[in-house]
């Protein structure tokens, strides 16, 4: 979301101010800062927050004047690279103290806190209170703490008191928890409301018609969901790389730590082919960008900050210079070169070691030429590697120790940044995502459905 957030006007007529339930399905994008889900207020010293910390804890509470209750826990939400289903299910006239408030991630209830300031029995929170409070979905009502990340089937239930198991499943095959798109059975009372079901809309789904507003900034819908995760760039690479747009923009910084982004979701050797589309939207200096794929070897470097396609071992790539890279050594004028504004198309066979390229829908034919009409089966980049390899992610970012270079991956999404594709390309059969191009036969989507056929 970066500076984007939800609003609107709430609450004119109290309601159940002692019952109600909040789920969120969320993945985050960055960590180490304060980003709130959700924040209420009405001025004054009334307030409730949803909220990531520093630490990378959850919060949540109601304040009055004073804390009425409140939720850190000792867990650290880190993974960047899943979706969260937390849930929120208040009772305060529950004659047990423990289950007045309790907080789900995942369906499994959360016991282990650093603060648990637990309310009287009966409080009247300041959720649903009379009067009108501001309601922002995204960052705090006071205007910070933005969340970076996606967000997806937001629901409030005014007057519920629901588990976890209300808005999620346990794949009896993965172990998963998996989405309940709709819920059902659910009453949302007067205040309540569902919204993110369908894409970005921000219309209430439910009967309430207690519709949202954005506030600010650009809401993208994405084929990245609960149901289906996609890979972006892995913001728990420690390299000096600023992130944005949900994980899928990577910039790298003038030093010599070259990595711009590097892929979630690993492509497991002999699973087949995939495909992703990695767009270059500026560079300090020119021929010094690189893209290609890592091997799960490269891992070790990561510490160090200096992954990168570029002369280091256990990556495979290409310049846009036109040189290639293949572990640790170079060859130069075998590629064409390609700019800023170019749309590189990755093309990886994990069964056969063989990468190959293309720019702007035009696949590497053999020359320094971008002609093909798809990938041509006799001239493959990099064809093996006497490593022992098992697992690949998609890479790109720069080579010179004092450049820079910004990539936009759309892993499917159907954006570069927040801009969507102008003309979407046909999929392979079976394969859920949006690509610039057609994708090349039999690849796959790097996402949880794609790994899994």
């Amino acid at each position: 979301m970066a500076t984007t957030y939800l609003t609107r006007t709430s609450w004119g007529t109290a309601t159940n101010r002692q019952k109600f339930t909040q789920s969120f399905w969320v993945k985050r994008g960055v960590i180490g800062v304060q980003q709130a889900l959700l924040g209420v207020e009405s001025g004054g010293n009334n307030e409730a927050r949803v909220l990531f910390r520093t630490d990378d804890t959850f919060e949540f509470y109601d304040y009055q004047s004073g804390y009425t209750f409140r939720y850190i826990t000792n867990r650290k939400f880190r993974d960047c690279s899943a979706w969260y289903n937390i849930v929120l299910r208040v009772d305060t006239d529950n004659g047990t103290v423990a289950n007045r408030v309790r907080i789900y991630i995942n369906g499994v209830q959360e016991t282990s806190f650093s603060t648990a300031t637990q309310p009287s029995r009966n409080l009247n929170t300041f959720y649903n209170s009379s009067g009108n409070h501001i309601v922002q979905i995204g960052r705090q009502s006071t205007g910070n703490s933005y969340f970076t990340g996606s967000m997806s089937h937001v629901n409030f239930l005014d007057g519920e008191d629901r588990d976890g198991s209300f808005f999620g499943s346990t794949d009896a095959t993965t172990g998963e928890w998996e989405i309940k798109t709709t819920p059902s059975g659910v009453n949302y009372g007067t205040n309540g409301y569902f919204i993110l079901k369908d894409g970005n809309t921000i219309t209430d789904s439910s009967a309430n018609s207690n519709n949202f507003s954005l506030g600010a900034g650009t809401l993208t819908n994405t084929k990245d969901c609960p149901s289906n995760v996609l890979a972006t760039f892995n913001s728990l690479i420690k390299a000096t790389t600023t992130f944005s747009n949900g994980n899928t923009t990577g910039q790298t910084q003038n030093s010599s730590n070259y990595l711009a982004g590097m892929s979630t979701l690993g492509m497991p050797k002999n699973t087949g082919i995939y495909y992703c589309e990695i767009k270059l939207i500026s560079e300090s200096s020119s021929g010094e960008s690189c893209i290609g794929v890592a091997s799960e070897e490269a891992f070790t470097l990561r510490d160090a900050g200096t992954l990168s396609v570029a002369e280091a071992p256990y990556n495979w790539g290409l310049r846009n210079q036109g040189r290639e890279y293949y572990n640790g050594s170079s060859a130069d004028n075998k590629h064409g070169g390609f700019a800023a504004g170019n749309i590189m198309g990755v093309y990886f066979d994990s069964t056969n070691n063989k990468l190959t390229f293309s720019k702007n829908g035009g696949w590497w034919n053999g020359t320094s030429s971008w002609s093909g009409n798809s990938p041509d089966l006799s001239n493959y980049f990099v064809g093996t590697s006497s490593g022992n390899y098992q697992t690949f992610f998609f890479n790109c970012g720069d080579a010179g120790n004092t450049a820079n270079a910004k990539w936009s991956a759309n892993f499917g999404n159907g954006y570069f940044g927040t801009t969507a594709v102008s003309s979407a390309g046909t999929n392979t059969s079976g394969q859920v995502g949006i690509f610039e191009y057609n994708m090349p036969s039999n690849s796959k989507v790097l996402s949880t459905k794609g790994l899994n056929t």
